[in-house]
C-alpha cells in the first residue's frame, strides 16, 4: 500500500428524537445518538468511521470532543498499513487513559478513527473493505433483529418477519415471569424454524440464569448474551456454562486481551466485540478470525447509527464462519441516512456492498437538522 497521509479528523454528533423509547435491563433509549468520524487525506480522498456513544445520556458529544482531541494528533501523519496507526495511537494514549480514567471513551473515539482510516485506506485501494481485508467475494451476510422489547415482544417479531427476516434476539432481564412468557410467546409467533436468543445485558446472578436457561431450553434458543455481569467471579461462568443448555454469548463489554481470552476460552461459544467500542478493524478482526478458527460464532455486536453497522457487516463478511450480524429495525434517521436502501432484507439476509471501502457516506446536509455538535478539528 502506498504512503497516506492525514490532513483533518472531523468528527460530528447526532441525537435522533424516537417515537417509542427502547428497553435494555440497566436503562431505556429516548433518543438514538451518533458519533461519525471522518479522516481525510492530503489527496483528499476521506474515510468515515463511528464511535459508540449509547451511555450515559450526555456520551454523544463527549465522545465527539474526544475524537476532535485525538484527532489533532493525527493531522501530518503519514501511514501505509492502517493497523499501525491504530497501535501507534493506543500506546501513545496511554498516560491520557491514566491521567483521566476514561478507558472506555477514549477507547470508543480510538475505534472510530480506526473504522475510518480503514475506510480511507480501502477507498484508495479500490477495494470494498472486506476485500482489503483479505477475504474473497462475498455477496450477502445472514442478519438478526436486534432490540426486541420486552412489551408484547411477539407483535413487532412478526412485523419483521413479514418483511423478511428469519432470526430475531430478545432483550431479557425483566423478572422471569415475563421473561419466559416473551421467550415463549415469540417462539410460538415466529415458528420452530425462525432463529431465536435473548440478551440479559448482564441483569442476571448465577442461579437465577442457570434456572431460566432450563426452564426455556424447549425454546430452542440460539444462545444466552450476557446472562452475569461481565466481572462476575469466573467460576460462576464456569458453572453457567457447563449447565447451561443455551450457547453462552458475549464480547461487547471486553476489551483487547480479555477478548482474545474470550476468544480462546471455552465459555463463550458465540464472541460479540463491538468495533465502535473497542479496537475497530484492527482490534476485532483478530478477534475474529480466533474464534471462527475454534470453531466458535462470530455474531459482531452493534447497536448504533449507520457507520457502525456497515463496519460491522464487512468485519463478518471478511471473516466468514456461521455467525450472524446484528440488525437494529427500529427507525433511525442517523443509521438509514447512510445506508439508504442498500441493505434490503431477503430471506434473512443482507447484500454485501461491493464498492470501495464501506461503500456508504452519510449525508451530512439531510444529517444536519439532528446534529449537537459540529467538531471540526480544522
Amino acid at each position: 500500500m502506498s504512503e497516506i497521509r492525514i490532513a483533518a479528523v472531523e468528527a460530528y454528533a447526532f441525537r435522533v428524537p424516537i417515537a417509542e423509547p427502547i428497553k435494555v435491563a440497566f436503562g431505556t433509549f429516548r433518543d438514538r445518538p451518533a458519533v461519525y468520524v471522518r479522516v481525510i487525506d492530503t489527496d483528499g480522498v476521506e474515510g468515515w468511521g463511528e464511535a459508540w456513544c449509547n451511555w450515559p445520556a450526555v456520551g454523544a458529544e463527549h465522545r465527539a470532543r474526544l475524537v476532535a482531541d485525538i484527532g489533532e494528533r493525527l493531522v501530518g501523519q503519514a501511514f501505509t498499513e492502517p493497523g499501525d496507526l491504530f497501535r501507534k495511537l493506543d500506546r501513545a494514549l496511554e498516560v491520557l487513559v491514566l491521567q483521566t480514567g476514561e478507558v472506555g471513551p477514549i477507547a470508543q473515539a480510538l475505534a472510530g478513527i480506526d473504522i475510518a482510516v480503514w475506510d480511507l485506506a480501502a477507498r484508495k485501494r479500490g477495494l470494498p473493505l472486506y476485500r482489503a481485508l483479505g477475504a474473497g467475494a462475498v455477496e450477502t451476510v445472514p442478519v438478526y433483529v436486534t432490540g426486541i422489547n420486552p412489551d408484547a415482544p411477539e407483535r413487532f417479531a412478526a412485523a419483521k418477519q413479514e418483511e423478511g427476516h428469519r432470526a430475531f434476539k430478545l432483550k431479557i432481564g425483566f423478572g422471569t415471569d415475563l421473561d419466559r412468557r416473551n421467550i415463549e410467546a415469540l417462539r410460538a409467533t415466529l415458528g420452530a424454524n425462525a432463529i431465536l436468543a435473548v440478551d440479559a445485558n448482564q441483569a442476571l446472578t448465577l442461579e437465577p440464569a442457570l434456572r431460566l436457561s432450563r426452564e426455556v431450553a424447549g425454546s430452542k434458543l440460539h444462545w444466552l448474551e450476557e446472562p452475569l455481569r461481565v466481572d462476575a467471579l469466573p467460576s460462576d461462568w464456569d458453572k453457567l456454562a457447563a449447565a447451561s443448555p443455551i450457547r453462552l454469548a458475549g464480547g461487547e463489554n471486553l476489551r483487547g486481551p480479555e477478548l482474545d481470552a474470550a476468544a480462546a476460552g471455552s465459555v463463550l461459544q458465540v464472541i460479540q466485540p463491538d468495533m465502535t467500542k473497542w479496537g475497530g478493524f484492527t482490534g476485532s478482526f483478530p478477534v475474529a478470525q480466533a474464534a471462527v478458527a475454534r470453531g466458535k460464532s462470530f455474531c459482531p455486536h452493534v447497536f448504533g447509527g449507520g457507520i457502525a453497522l456497515i463496519a460491522s457487516l464487512h468485519l463478518l463478511a471478511a471473516t466468514g464462519g456461521d455467525g450472524l450480524l446484528e440488525f437494529d429495525c427500529h427507525p433511525n434517521a442517523a443509521r438509514e441516512l447512510v445506508i439508504g436502501s442498500l441493505l434490503p432484507v431477503h430471506e434473512g439476509r443482507v447484500p454485501v456492498p461491493q464498492e470501495p471501502g464501506l461503500g456508504a457516506t452519510p449525508d451530512l446536509g439531510r444529517l444536519r437538522r439532528y446534529q449537537t455538535w459540529p467538531g471540526p478539528t480544522r
